[in-house]
This record gives C-alpha cells, structure tokens and sequence, in this order.
C-alpha cells in the first residue's frame, strides 16, 4: 500500500476525483489506495469511511490507518492516510495537490476526529 499512497504525490485535487488520471479528493485518495493496493472496496465518502474498520486511538496509530478531521464545520469531513512518525498523506483541497503533512501541526490537531484501522490480509 504505501507504494501505491506514495505514487500519489503531487497528483492535483479534483472533487470527485478517484483516480492519477482525474486528480483524488480526500475520500477517493483512500479508496483509491485501498482498492488498488488491497482489493478493498471502501466507501465513497469520508463520512461514510469514518464507519469503516474499527476505531483506533492516536497513541495506536499504524502505517495504513485512516485518520478524520472536522475541516467544513462537520464531523469527519476530510480523511488521510496515516504513514508513521506523526505524518499523514491527504488531498487537501482545489488548487493544492496530494501531499504529506504532520499530525501535530496546529491546523490539523485542532480538528482531529479520531482513527480507523482497516484491517487487510498481506
């Protein structure tokens, strides 16, 4: 999976956008990467993927895991990819592409909404 996150990078936002051809959004960032990378099919909607797996603290954070934040004033409005060491990947929004960023920064810790661990067979 995390060759398939990584190859993400730099790819422009696009809502709506599922694929490197279209430009991601967040929520079809990670379904892409979960689909391709696992054959797992997620929800479409970061909403819809807050109910996915199970949830997890952020002192249990794994590589893989997806991470929700409150950015439109409503719950579990963006969604990323946890990578280790305090460090996320995410589409940010229109006019900025896919790109790593810290958990720990001030904006990002403010709106944190929790984890999901999806659990995959390697």
């Amino acid at each position: 999976m995390l060759f398939q996150v990584l190859t993400s990078i730099g790819v422009d936002y696009k809502y709506g956008g599922n694929s490197h051809a279209t430009g991601f959004d967040c929520s079809g960032l990670v379904a892409h990467v979960f689909r391709e990378g696992y054959g797992i099919r997620l929800p479409r909607t970061s909403m819809d993927q807050s109910q996915a797996g199970r949830p997890v603290s952020s002192e249990e954070l794994k590589p893989g895991d997806l991470v929700f934040y409150n950015t439109l004033n409503r719950p579990f409005s963006h969604v990323g990819i946890y990578l280790g060491e305090g460090r996320f990947i995410h589409a940010p929004r229109t006019g900025v592409a896919v790109r790593i960023e810290s958990l720990k920064s001030a904006y990002w810790s403010k709106r944190w909404n929790g984890a999901r661990r999806i659990d995959v067979q390697i």
